[in-house]
C-alpha cells in the first residue's frame, strides 16, 4: 500500500447539518450498542462499514503503538469498501459523549488510513447516550433510543 504523497490533509469531519444516510447510520450503530452490548464497563471497538455489515476490531489497550492501529484501520476500512459503496468508521465505547483518551488514540491512525485509501471517513465515537465527531463535535444525543416500530 503506498503512503499517501503531500501535506497530510486535516481529517475529514461532520458537517452540520448532517445528511439523512448519515443520521440513521449513525442512530443505527447507536441502537446497536445499546441493544448488544449488556456490559456497562466494555474494551473499545472499531467499526468499519454499516450496522449490520461491518468489520470491528476490539481495542487491545496494552497496544499503545500508532502504527499497529493505522495498520487495523487499513485493514477494516479496506475490508469495509467491499461490504458496503460508503463505508463509516466509528468507535464504541463506554463513558460519557466528550473526548476520552481512547478517541484521541484512533483519531490520527484513522485519519491517515482514510487518506491512503482515499475513503472520505471520519471517525466518530458512539456510546450509549448518542454519538460524535471529537473535531467538529457534531452530536447527536438521546434519553432513550429505542427501535423504531414500523408499519
Amino acid at each position: 500500500m503506498a503512503l499517501p504523497q503531500g501535506p497530510p490533509r486535516v481529517p475529514p469531519v461532520l458537517q452540520a447539518p448532517i445528511d439523512r444516510l448519515t443520521h440513521e447510520v449513525l442512530r443505527a450503530a447507536t441502537l446497536e450498542l445499546v441493544e448488544g452490548e449488556p456490559r456497562r464497563r466494555f474494551a473499545p471497538v472499531l467499526h468499519a462499514g454499516v450496522p449490520g455489515r461491518s468489520v470491528r476490531h476490539v481495542d487491545d489497550l496494552r497496544s499503545a503503538d500508532a502504527g499497529l492501529r493505522a495498520d487495523v484501520t487499513l485493514a477494516l476500512l479496506g475490508r469495509a469498501t467491499a461490504l458496503t459503496p460508503r463505508p463509516y468508521l466509528w468507535l464504541t465505547r463506554a463513558g460519557e459523549l466528550s473526548t476520552h483518551d481512547d478517541d484521541l488514540r484512533w483519531l490520527g491512525p484513522s485519519a491517515w488510513a482514510a487518506s491512503a485509501l482515499g475513503v472520505p471517513v471520519a471517525l466518530v465515537v458512539v456510546t450509549r447516550r448518542g454519538w460524535f465527531d471529537p473535531v467538529s463535535d457534531v452530536r447527536r444525543e438521546w434519553r432513550r433510543l429505542r427501535r423504531r416500530v414500523t408499519g
